[in-house]
């Protein structure tokens, strides 16, 4: 968990001081050349600089250790802070965009000086292939780890920070591509609606990635289970110990990002001692914590089969 949580945390940093000095320059070239688009791309990245402010809160939140009042520690603090951050992509960057866009389309404001905007938009996006490149590294790093492809992971990843950063990266190279055909269309043709259209594409842009990431932490916060893939090889795990006639039931639960609760009620065989199931209890822990380091806790439960035929 500690060198996961180091990692998501370089991660965010890398991002925020990326998203922080394209924020100003974005500003500088909006205002220089008169573009709602560059505004509105100036607004993403500052909204994408208050996400990874609240993404840095919730990798420290939810990488303080269990105690007394919180004896599963505080990993759902992290999933919390991660929907704020979504929030504030929301609210702060789709909101702005989308209202600054229909403004421009409406008041058909000249444009200025676009040179700036150009070179500003240049530099971003090679900023920000840098922040995608950090995070892909780690996506595929952890992917590797947990036998599975890289997009089935981002799909089901309970770290909110990697897959925040990823998606947040992914769209903000997106908003420099609609930005920039914005500038071009204006140029082209004359009209304003190119940039009012540019800035409005970015902040459905950014609605999508926002209701994406909520929707993911809301799951997490509820008391999402673990990825079907995990649960299917926890469940064999659990068959493969010699005193386990079978699993009456599987329950798992994230906890935190990348930590897995584990609760399942096991049918022992009869001949099995009770020094046996105690044994047997304590090889399958061992086991799940090995095979699966995200593991934290496991809680077996000796069910009879028949009880659930009564």
């Amino acid at each position: 968990m500690a060198d996961k949580s180091g990692e998501s945390l370089a991660t965010v940093l890398v991002a925020g001081a990326a998203n922080l000095a394209i924020a100003l320059a974005k500003l500088v070239a909006g205002l220089i050349g008169g573009s709602a688009a560059m505004l509105s791309e100036a607004a993403h990245s500052a909204a994408d600089t208050v996400t990874e402010l609240l993404l840095l809160v919730s990798v420290r939140r939810a990488g303080k250790p269990p105690d007394e009042r919180h004896p599963f520690g505080y990993g759902k603090a992290g999933f919390f802070w991660a929907m704020m951050a979504a929030i504030a992509t929301l609210v702060g960057g789709a909101g702005f965009s989308i209202t600054h866009g229909v403004h421009e389309i409406s008041a058909g404001e000249r444009l200025g000086n676009l040179t700036p905007s150009y070179i500003v938009l240049a530099v971003s996006f090679a900023l920000e292939a840098v922040s995608l490149t950090r995070a892909l590294t780690q996506l595929r790093k952890e992917a590797g780890a947990y036998d599975v492809s890289p997009v089935r992971l981002l799909r089901v990843t309970s770290d909110t920070a990697l897959k925040a950063v990823l998606f947040e990266d992914a769209a903000a190279l997106a908003g420099l591509i609609i930005a920039a055909a914005g500038l071009l269309g204006w140029q082209v043709t004359g009209s304003p609606v190119w940039d009012g259209a540019a800035s409005v594409g970015i902040g459905l842009l950014l609605l999508v990635v926002a209701l994406t990431l909520i929707q993911s932490n809301l799951s997490l916060l509820i008391g999402q289970a673990a990825p079907r893939q995990v649960e299917t090889g926890i469940r064999a795990v659990l068959l493969a110990q010699p005193e386990v006639e079978d699993v009456v039931e599987l329950l798992t639960m994230m906890i935190g990002p990348g930590d897995i609760l584990v609760a399942a009620k096991i049918d022992f065989r009869d001949e099995a001692t009770a020094a046996g199931v105690e044994l047997a209890c304590d090889e399958v822990d061992r086991r799940l914590r090995e095979r699966f380091p995200g593991v934290v806790q496991v809680f077996l439960d000796p069910t009879p089969t028949r009880r659930r035929q009564v």
